[in-house]
């Protein structure tokens, strides 16, 4: 019987989950909202930043200040888009690539779009309301907030960024601009303009379809047989354009493909990756597929298997330390939990599967040092929602009263949720030393989710503001 606690990295944010995922009991699905939602795993995004960071950096972008964010989608709704400091890529753009470089093709043409400023030409998305949609969760799209009651407010939290990416339409004229620009910029890079010409040729037959059948990214993007032709013809005279893709390159691409289609679509994935498929990505696929369709020993087998040919693979050792949490043997997810840690002690999302798991063992010494471990990872990603909920939930058994509702609120400031973020601030205050860093931080929240008078003339007549800042 799998324990009910959730690891960070099956933590599902987004309006709605994806069609067709069948939920275990705890939480619905929002209603009559987008059938997307947001990923967030290590693996995967250091991935995605080995094809984008050659762009960006070619775009006089510094990679260090773009965060990429993975979207899981319906297998038909391809999409990417890039807006200042974020990029973000479809579960089904990523499956629907055949190697990096097409993948790399679609990132330069969305940076392009941004180099042109056509992202923000209406001004929705610097106003979309980032921060709650940034989230911070783990991989896994199905069964993930089974019991997590309260990830219903960050369920809601995303429709800003929905709404943002529904407003996202872009011209012909547009579209051939942004190839252009993206040829360019693959070009600066070293890069070949192939994938980018024969993504976009892949789909030409977009463009006879009506809108009702075409995939939302074309309707979007519209595409035509001449700007295809025209890019083809421009690409093919590049300098780089029989640069292929390397094999660690390749190597990463099916690995990331591999997993998303594990996770996204296990009982696909089996038939896909099938026994006699001996490969890296097809084991690791299908032992992430047994893990999501309940069969957790199948999938430990294959772990241990490939770790014995990986011992410094980080992402085994999560996974291995993910699947013994949540089917209730924490004591034992702890030892491959330490070792991904050890081994990406760089990796936030590792450290707080190791903080969440030694919270859960109730011992005095074991808890200390989860609140240490998720302390290390809040200075990496200090709105990491997540990491936070789970302090405060350490800070309670520790008896620190104070401390587990300043946590509360920072997650609710964080997932977008002002009226909790105010309330639990507000009782942080009561139990903190007055003027400590803890208690002014508590302060801070209060006055920036939209305090009533009333809370403004409690923190005036103690001296927090000034008479004068009551309205």
């Amino acid at each position: 019987m799998a324990s009910p606690a959730r690891s960070v990295s099956r933590i599902v944010f987004g309006l709605a989950l994806a069609a067709g995922l069948v939920l275990q009991s705890g939480i619905a699905a929002a209603q009559q909202g987008p059938d997307e939602t947001l990923i967030r795993d290590t693996e995967i995004e250091e991935i995605l930043h080995h094809d984008a960071d050659p762009i960006l950096t070619a775009a006089g972008i510094d990679p260090k200040d773009v965060q990429i964010i993975i979207i899981g989608s319906k297998p038909d709704d391809i999409n990417a888009f890039a807006a200042p400091r974020l990029m973000g890529v479809n579960t089904a753009l990523i499956l629907k690539t055949k190697n990096p470089n097409e993948l790399q093709g679609v990132m330069a043409h969305e940076v392009g779009h941004l180099a042109a400023g056509h992202s923000a030409r209406s001004g929705e998305m610097q106003h979309a309301g980032m921060r709650p949609f940034l989230l911070t969760m783990g991989l896994g799209v199905l069964a993930a907030v089974a019991g997590a009651g309260d990830a219903a407010a960050g369920l809601i939290s995303s429709a800003p960024y929905f709404g943002t990416l529904g407003a996202i339409g872009y011209s012909r004229e547009q579209e051939a601009r942004a190839d252009q620009a993206g040829a360019t910029l693959l070009e600066k890079a070293g890069l070949s303009g192939r994938g980018l010409a024969e993504f976009f040729d892949n789909f030409r037959y977009q463009e006879v379809f009506s809108e009702a059948r075409r995939y939302k990214y074309f309707i979007d993007h519209p595409l035509s047989s001449d700007r295809i032709d025209a890019l083809q013809s421009r690409v093919a005279k590049a300098p780089h354009y029989g640069e292929v893709d390397s094999p660690a390159a390749m190597a990463e691409h099916e690995i990331m493909k591999a997993k998303l289609e594990g996770f996204l679509e296990p009982q696909v994935a089996i038939v896909k990756y099938a026994e006699t498929d001996k490969s890296y990505p097809a084991r690791y696929a299908r032992a992430i597929a047994y893990y999501q369709l309940k069969e957790p020993d199948k999938a430990l087998k294959l772990i241990d298997a490939l770790l014995q040919e990986q011992p410094a693979n980080p992402y085994l050792w999560e996974l291995k330390g993910q699947i013994l949490f949540e089917y209730g043997r924490a004591k034992e997810a702890e030892a491959p939990q330490r070792k991904s840690v050890e081994l990406k002690p760089d990796a936030p999302l590792l450290r707080i599967n190791l903080g969440q798991t030694l919270i859960a063992l109730d011992d005095k010494a074991k808890v200390e040092e989860g609140v240490a471990e998720l302390k290390k990872a809040l200075t990496q990603e200090n709105d990491n929602a997540e990491a936070w909920r789970l302090l405060a939930q350490a800070y309670d058994k520790q008896g620190q009263a104070g401390m587990a509702r300043l946590a509360t609120a920072e997650y609710n400031f964080d997932i977008g949720d002002q009226k909790d973020a105010l309330i639990f601030a507000m009782r942080a205050r009561e139990k903190l030393p007055k003027d400590s860093p803890e208690w002014r931080r508590a302060t801070d929240i209060v006055l920036v989710s939209k305090p009533s008078r009333d809370d403004l003339k409690e923190l005036a007549s103690e001296g927090s503001i000034s008479r004068g800042e009551v309205h």
